[in-house]
C-alpha cells in the first residue's frame, strides 16, 4: 500500500463529488477538516492515515448531500480497498464517519480516539466565522430566513446557532480540541451581540 497514492487518489475523488456543492459541505470544508485532524492527531498521537481517510469521506454519507452526489459506505468500502489498504483501517474509517455527525449523537465513550479527533475537527469547522459563514450558505440553500423574530422555534439561520454552535465549545472530545474551539466560539458570541445590535433589539 502506498499512502500517497491512496490519499492522493482519494482526495481527488472526493474534490470532484464536492467542488461544486453550494451548501457549505463543499470539498474546501473536507480539506479545512482534514488539515484540522491532523494537527489535533499530531498533537494526540494517534493514526494519521485513519483520521485522514476519515476526514476525506466523513461528509460523502450524509443525508444533507443530494443524491447524485451522495456515496453510500458499500461503495465507500470499495473504493478505499482498491488500494489495499488493510480491512481494520476500512473497517475502523467506515465506523468513524457513521459516528461523528451532530444528529447521529454517538456517546463519546463509544468514539476511537481517532473518530473523536476527526469529530472535534468537523466541529471546528462548524464555529468561528467559517462556521458563521457555512451556516449562512446552508440555511440560503435550503430557502430559510436569516432571522425571524416572531417564531423562535423555527429553521432560520440565526436560530441553527442555538440549536448547535453554541452547544459545541462544551461537546469538544479531546484537549487539543476544546484549546481550538475556544476563540471560534468567542467570536460567535460576539457576532450575535453584533447581529442584534443591527437589528435593533438586545439579547
Amino acid at each position: 500500500m502506498d499512502k500517497k497514492v491512496v490519499l492522493d487518489d482519494i482526495s481527488n475523488f472526493v474534490y470532484n463529488k464536492l467542488i461544486n456543492e453550494g451548501s457549505g459541505h463543499d470539498w474546501w470544508h473536507i480539506d479545512r477538516v482534514r488539515k484540522n485532524a491532523l494537527l489535533i492527531g499530531k498533537r494526540e498521537n494517534a493514526n494519521l492515515l485513519t483520521i485522514e481517510l476519515a476526514a476525506l469521506l466523513h461528509d460523502l454519507i450524509d443525508e444533507k448531500l443530494a443524491s447524485d452526489i451522495r456515496v453510500s459506505t458499500v461503495d465507500i468500502r470499495a473504493l478505499i480497498k482498491r488500494y489495499e489498504v488493510p480491512d481494520s483501517v476500512v473497517d475502523h474509517v467506515l465506523s468513524i464517519i457513521q459516528q461523528i455527525s451532530f444528529r447521529t449523537n454517538t456517546p463519546q465513550m463509544l468514539l476511537t480516539l481517532e473518530g473523536k479527533i476527526v469529530q472535534d475537527a468537523d466541529r471546528l469547522d462548524a464555529i468561528g466565522a467559517i462556521g458563521i459563514a457555512r451556516t449562512f450558505a446552508f440555511s440560503g440553500s435550503r430557502g430559510h430566513l436569516i432571522y425571524d423574530p416572531e417564531n423562535q422555534k423555527g429553521k432560520d439561520a440565526i436560530r441553527h446557532f442555538y440549536d448547535k454552535l453554541l452547544k459545541l465549545k462544551n461537546l469538544m472530545n479531546t484537549k487539543t480540541g476544546k484549546e481550538l474551539a475556544e476563540e471560534r466560539h468567542k467570536f460567535m458570541e460576539l457576532y450575535l451581540q453584533q447581529f442584534y445590535h443591527e437589528w435593533g433589539r438586545t439579547e
